[in-house]
């Protein structure tokens, strides 16, 4: 009874942890590039009761193979694997918003030395005229360089000179047109790697450790190498996604799959109570046998 009750308990708490995860997916059904999670169960240890023994055709009698008696001691978590398919796209027509078809991460941070991936692509552009994202992360080149539309790109000299216009390519080109302070506007487009929006590959994205904000940071399990030139490059280059301009691309949550599993898992728990119950009742039992 004791080991009933033990694998139990180990039983609820795999199916808690269900729960949480499924619970933050679905609080994450309309977050920009999010990816969903999902956990995997094993089975730990068995105590073995007798041994397996293998078939004796020339004894006397002769006798066939035996299989090992085990005993299961419950469950445990494998993994939580953060799943990262396509997530659906959702057309905004804003010029800024920009999504990943395929494979890919953009990367955010200051330099070749302090950057993040995420597959959010709600940017803005700041006053001063650089790529952001929501949280005012400057969005890098393929070169690890910020994106400045106004000077780098356009040409422009703040603030006399102002942004008219600007569009996004597929190969990350950004084509700016500048209202000059005399009138006359200027239109012009990236024109080297410093300029044009960098996307990462990663070789294993479940590997990559979330720190918030729909932001990764890379970790060993990721990738073998964690040098920007290695992981950044152009997109649509060695396996990384082209850019679709004016969509987002929205969470992978599959809300009919989520609640299916909220309701395998809640009877999941409540079984694994049960088993509980039942294995206090007979040691209750036990108790009684000597009144």
């Amino acid at each position: 009874m004791l080991r009933s009750m033990y694998s139990g308990i180990g039983g609820m708490r795999g199916f808690q942890t269900k729960l949480d995860v499924i619970g933050n997916n679905i609080a994450n059904v309309n977050t920009v590039g999010f990816k969903k999670s999902r956990v995997m169960f094993q089975d730990i240890l068995s105590q073995t009761v007798a041994g397996g023994s293998a078939a004796n055709v020339g004894g006397t009698p002769p006798t066939g193979g035996i299989n090992p008696k085990q005993i299961g001691l419950g469950s445990t978590m494998s993994a939580i694997d953060v799943v990262h398919t396509q997530g659906a796209p959702m057309t905004t027509n804003l010029p800024s918003d920009v999504a990943i078809e395929g494979n890919g991460f953009f990367v955010v941070g200051t330099s070749t030395t302090d950057f993040l991936f995420t597959r959010a692509g709600n940017f803005t552009v700041d006053a001063e005229g650089y790529l952001v994202t929501s949280q005012g992360k400057y969005v890098l080149s393929a070169s690890g360089e910020k994106i400045n539309l106004l000077a780098d790109i356009g040409g422009g000299t703040p603030p006399d000179d102002k942004i008219k216009s600007y569009s996004i390519g597929q190969d990350g080109t950004i084509t700016v047109s500048v209202q000059k302070a005399d009138g006359t506007t200027t239109t012009a487009s990236s024109s080297d790697d410093s300029t044009k929006i960098g996307v990462a590959y990663i070789t294993n994205p479940g590997g990559l450790e979330k720190v918030g904000g729909s932001l990764y940071k890379w970790a060993p399990a990721a990738d073998a190498t964690n040098v920007f030139d290695d992981l950044v490059g152009l997109p649509g280059t060695s396996g990384r996604g082209l850019l679709m301009a004016g969509q987002l691309e929205m969470s992978n949550v599959d809300l009919a799959e989520e609640f299916t599993e909220m309701i395998v898992a809640q009877r999941g728990f409540q079984a694994n109570s049960r088993i509980i119950t039942t294995s206090d009742s007979i040691l209750e039992e036990l108790v009684n046998l000597k009144r």
